[in-house]
């Protein structure tokens, strides 16, 4: 039975991999993690800001020892209170390499390619596998459409490509006007995988203080199903690999992604509350369920629930959806 598959154009051992987030921060988590059975490892993120703080002392074009800005700025962590800094990064990654034996993938989270041609082919040279990059920016000015948005990160794919010869992932957000036309077109742009789907921090309201407060909670179960939905959606329409990331808590969870069509599930929520050896339990789920089902191996159930097999998608789901809302089955039949 064969648990492999390509992600990024790599062989991992099976699709479950641990996630960006503070697990990979150390020698020692990254190697608990890959003891308990993760194929590849995303390591937390490096910011823009941090980058630009280091390289140019500011953020955002911003000194944050300006009177004008100081307020604002203040609502960015000190440098002292990232996990590494910019060069700890780099460090991070040579030494990771030498410890682990799975792949490392490094991340960069921003909001503009500034500094990231640079630092991007930095992580290249420190060793790392593969880049995903996480662009995170609430558009907040009504003025901008959303084909300049989706041309400016088309054209952001581009310039990597060009810089870089590892495989680069861009972790997507689900709230694009027509994600399935910005994904082909970052297909069509070069990029090698595609994440399903970066999580937007809602904001909630503390009545003592009448201001807006971030909110950070795990991810559950119910998350998962838009990522079965557009994965299954985007299966066979797109040449870049597809990983989902968000919702996946148990082996039939996992199951169900790669029968979606999901080429890589990344674990963060799930593995921070049980333990790097959910992992493992995740690959041992898959060859019980491939075992009963007959399955030789993961290629040949990948993608068995998309709507690639399907001739007409979106009639497919329209119907689906009155369906869903009107049980026609129970209703009392008309004379």
């Amino acid at each position: 039975m064969d648990l492999s598959t390509r992600y990024l154009g790599l062989t991992l051992a099976h699709p479950f991999m641990a996630g960006a987030s503070p697990l990979t921060g150390s020698l020692d988590s990254a190697r608990r993690l890959e003891d308990g059975g993760a194929a590849a490892l995303v390591l937390h993120s490096l910011f823009e800001e941090q980058v630009t703080l280091d390289s140019a002392g500011t953020i955002h074009h911003r000194d944050p020892y300006d009177a004008q800005f100081a307020a604002a700025l203040a609502r960015f962590p000190a440098p002292d209170r990232y996990l590494l800094t910019p060069r700890g990064y780099l460090e991070h990654i040579r030494q990771l390499k030498a410890a682990v034996r799975v792949p490392v993938v490094a991340s960069l989270n921003g909001v503009t390619s500034e500094a990231w041609m640079r630092i991007a082919s930095d992580l290249q040279e420190a060793g790392a596998d593969a880049l995903e990059i996480n662009i995170y920016n609430v558009l907040s000015d009504p003025a901008l459409s959303a084909m300049s948005v989706e041309t400016y990160l088309k054209d952001l794919v581009i310039e990597l490509k060009r810089a870089l010869h590892i495989p680069i992932a861009f972790k997507l957000s689900p709230h694009y006007t027509a994600l399935g036309n910005f994904a082909r077109r970052l297909d069509a742009a070069g990029v090698d995988g595609l994440v399903l789907f970066n999580r937007f921090f809602q904001a909630d309201i503390d009545l003592e203080t009448a201001t807006l407060v971030p909110v950070l909670e795990p991810s559950t179960q119910a998350e998962l199903r838009l990522r079965l939905q557009w994965t299954s959606l985007l299966r066979g329409h797109v040449r870049a690999s597809i990983a989902i990331t968000g919702g996946v808590a148990t082996s039939d969870d996992g199951v169900k992604a790669v029968l979606a069509g999901a080429d890589a599930v990344q674990m963060v929520s799930a593995v921070l509350a049980k333990g790097p050896a959910l992992l493992g339990e995740m690959r041992r789920g898959l060859a019980r369920f491939m075992e009963q089902r007959g399955f030789e191996s993961v290629s040949a159930m990948k993608g068995l629930a998309s709507f690639a097999r399907m001739e007409d998608p979106a009639f497919i789901e329209r119907a689906n959806y009155i369906r869903t809302l009107h049980p026609w089955a129970e209703a009392p039949q008309r004379t």
